[in-house]
């Protein structure tokens, strides 16, 4: 039963008794009619009271039972936020962990003993070679070998980068037969020296202009490609006498590397791709701080409509206290009013 109920009953009940009370005035004059007046007024308001208490019980009845969904809601809610914060800690946890991983991954320095520790790649050649320094130093997400481009050719291989730079083709060259004729020129042979020194150049500068023109392909690969020269000793000859041709090869965007520079540089393509994961954990991290604090917002939202009904429940029952005093007070006044007596005391509440 509601209030707007109770109020209801309310106003019936003191209707009736303005009703008895206009009746016993009448009738006055009449003894056996005020005593029956009298009984009837006596009546009523016993009804009313009985009627209060089973208001009031009903309502502590109503009570008891909110109490309990109550309690119970709180006790899921209890629940719910110990899984949260259980939840939290592991989510914190494994931020920790990225966060240590980041910073060892940040610490990582390659020595110059790693580098050349590879024995069997610096006694290789060509494409195995240059296959398995790749394969030591990067993921194999991060490359691929024998890879056919647009135009066509077939890159030895293909170091896969974010842009910017791109992708970037690597072709082993070995000019080993102008090498050799070049190292086999007899000691003052001036004319021989100077034949040897054009073959070789020329076969330097035909495997840059191929490079350039094959394995740059604008949108597909980046703006520079490698030349992998698989023998330190050619390697060195190169920038050791040949300077102007290999300011060539930086003009048109090869770059010529030997075991020992191509592993420094797939050290550095590493980094670029760790540096490239530790991006995409950072977003992670950020992603997952974002979906905690939206569960901590909806638990506070859900705390604060829990308080609202607590405060309603609470205000509702003292409205109904009141009423139910008021109409006591006033049934006890009319019956005091009437019959000239001291006001009745009602029953103790249960």
């Amino acid at each position: 039963m509601d209030v707007l109920t109770l109020a209801l009953l309310a106003v019936v009940v003191l209707l009736a008794l303005v009703l008895v009370v206009v009746l016993m005035r009448q009738g006055s004059g009449n003894r056996e009619a005020e005593q029956r007046m009298q009984q009837q007024l006596g009546l009523a308001l016993s009804q009313q009271a009985e009627t209060v208490q089973r208001v009031e019980k009903s309502l502590r009845e109503q009570e008891q039972a909110l109490s309990k969904v109550v309690t119970e809601r709180l006790d899921r809610t209890e629940k719910a936020t110990g899984q949260i914060v259980t939840d939290l800690r592991e989510r914190l946890v494994r931020i920790d962990e990225a966060q240590k991983k980041i910073g060892e991954l940040s610490t990582q320095v390659v020595s110059l003993q790693e580098v050349l520790s590879n024995k069997q790649a610096r006694g290789a050649f060509g494409e195995v070679q240059l296959n398995d320094l790749v394969q030591s130093a990067l993921p194999p997400s991060a490359y691929d070998f024998q890879v056919t481009l647009s135009t066509g050719v077939r890159a030895d291989c293909l170091l896969k980068l974010p842009n910017p730079p791109g992708s970037i083709a690597i072709d082993a060259k070995f000019p080993l037969e102008s090498y050799s004729l070049l190292r086999a020129v007899p000691a003052g042979d001036a004319a021989a020296l100077l034949a040897a020194q054009r073959a070789f150049q020329q076969a330097i500068r035909k495997h840059i202009a191929d490079i350039r023109s094959k394995y740059i392909v604008p949108g597909e690969t980046a703006e520079s490609a490698l030349m992998f020269l698989p023998s330190e000793a050619v390697y060195g000859e190169l920038h050791a006498n040949f300077t102007g041709l290999v300011e060539e090869s930086y003009r048109a965007r090869v770059w010529i590397v030997s075991p020992t520079t191509m592993m420094a540089t797939l050290n550095t393509v590493r980094a670029v791709l760790k540096d490239v994961r530790m991006r995409e954990q950072a977003g992670e991290i950020q992603k997952m701080v974002g979906l905690i604090l939206g569960d901590v917002k909806r638990l506070d939202d859900r705390v604060d409509n829990l308080k609202k009904h607590f405060a309603q429940t609470e205000k509702d029952l003292r409205e109904i206290d009141t009423s139910t005093t008021a109409i006591t007070r006033r049934g006890e006044r009319i019956l005091a009013v009437d019959l000239g007596e001291e006001p009745t005391a009602l029953p103790p509440k249960v």
